[in-house]
């Protein structure tokens, strides 16, 4: 059985992998008729976010489809980037969540995106606690159904080389570290693995259904596999950007389901996809964006269970920058975590 300590681990190893990376990331070819550097620039930034990681499971015979969605709430956060290194934090509030169940279990979703100049990085680590199933699921009931048992577990990497990095940055249109001034496009190709489990005290769905041959209390699985994917920004008005990324993958993967005392296991072969845009404006002064990551992960089918494991992030960011002073610049340089792991960067 897969549990949240041993993800948590493998998040951290990731984490690892993760700044190593970076760490190797030099900026020898940046090629500055497309874009502009702004990592002397300090960005405040004030935004609102909602991240999920769904559990999709399908009935295949009659193409039903049972949707359970986290108790996860919209959160309105501040955070700034400078000197390459982000921070951002965020908090929940009632008004902004009136639909959300109360005194639930507390949650964790840790998602990283992060964009050097010729690489594309996701790092997931998601401990999610309670679920519900919206009426519009259910065939014979009208109220939501809960599930504040319902527990799931993910862990997972993306990365990715950016062939035409050194004339398309990703990161100015995610967190706006830098401006991209021309239109730009880029293939890419990478590699990417997820292992995760789902578990609730009593089967899934709800016996009202009648669906018990399509039933389970507990999921495991692991995929891994190559992927490969297109990136672009296009560039219009005076500093108005639409950036669109989309990769597909073909994993080898490993699901483990449990019914009581039954056990299935299948290894096989399965498709999935992320996507991403990002839409706004973007200057030396001021930034308004909104953007959306998407990671669709189906699962291996292991007759009669379909499953998908779907995790997103959306934002909508208000940024401002400004020069600071050479003093605070030579000051955050010594308690900046990032000049470690990246040489690139100078007071």
């Amino acid at each position: 059985m897969v549990n949240a300590k041993m993800l948590l681990i493998l998040f951290m190893g990731n984490l690892c992998f993760f700044a190593q990376a970076l760490a190797q990331n030099n900026k020898p070819n940046l090629d500055t008729a497309y874009i502009e550097p702004t990592d002397h620039v300090f960005a405040a930034r004030l935004y609102f976010t909602h991240k999920y990681t769904n559990l999709l499971v399908r009935v295949p015979s009659t193409n039903q489809k049972y949707l359970f969605e986290p108790n996860s709430s919209l959160n309105l956060g501040l955070g700034f980037t400078y000197q390459a290194f982000t921070l951002n934090i965020s908090v929940p509030f009632g008004f902004m969540n009136p639909d959300r169940q109360e005194n639930w279990p507390f949650y964790l979703d840790l998602q990283v995106h992060a964009y050097p100049q010729k690489w594309i990085f996701d790092l997931y680590g998601q401990f999610y606690r309670g679920y519900t199933l919206d009426p519009k699921y259910l065939e014979n009931s009208e109220k939501k159904y809960l599930r504040e048992d319902m527990k799931m577990n993910s862990v997972g990497l993306n990365a990715n080389y950016l062939f035409g990095g050194e004339k398309l940055s990703l990161a100015a249109a995610f967190n706006q570290v830098g401006i991209q001034k021309k239109s730009a496009f880029s293939p890419f190709v990478g590699f990417e693995g997820y292992v995760g489990s789902a578990k609730a005290d009593s089967l899934f769905l709800p016996t009202t259904e009648n669906v018990s041959n399509f039933n389970f209390d507990q999921s495991n699985y692991l995929q891994f596999g190559p992927n490969a994917g297109l990136a672009g920004t296009l560039v219009f008005g005076k500093g108005f950007f639409l950036t669109g990324v989309a990769s597909v993958n073909y994993s080898l993967g490993f699901l483990e389901l449990n019914r009581g005392g039954e056990s299935f296991k299948k290894w096989g072969g399965v498709p999935t996809y992320l996507l991403r845009g990002f839409f706004g404006y973007n200057d030396r002064r001021f930034s308004v964006n909104v953007n959306y990551v998407y990671k669709n992960l189906n699962l291996v089918v292991s007759e009669p269970f379909d499953q998908a494991v779907n995790t997103g992030n959306y934002r909508l960011n208000f940024i401002y920058k400004f020069e600071v002073s050479k003093k605070f610049s030579q000051w955050f340089y010594k308690i900046n975590p990032m000049r470690i792991i990246n040489k690139n960067i100078n007071p």
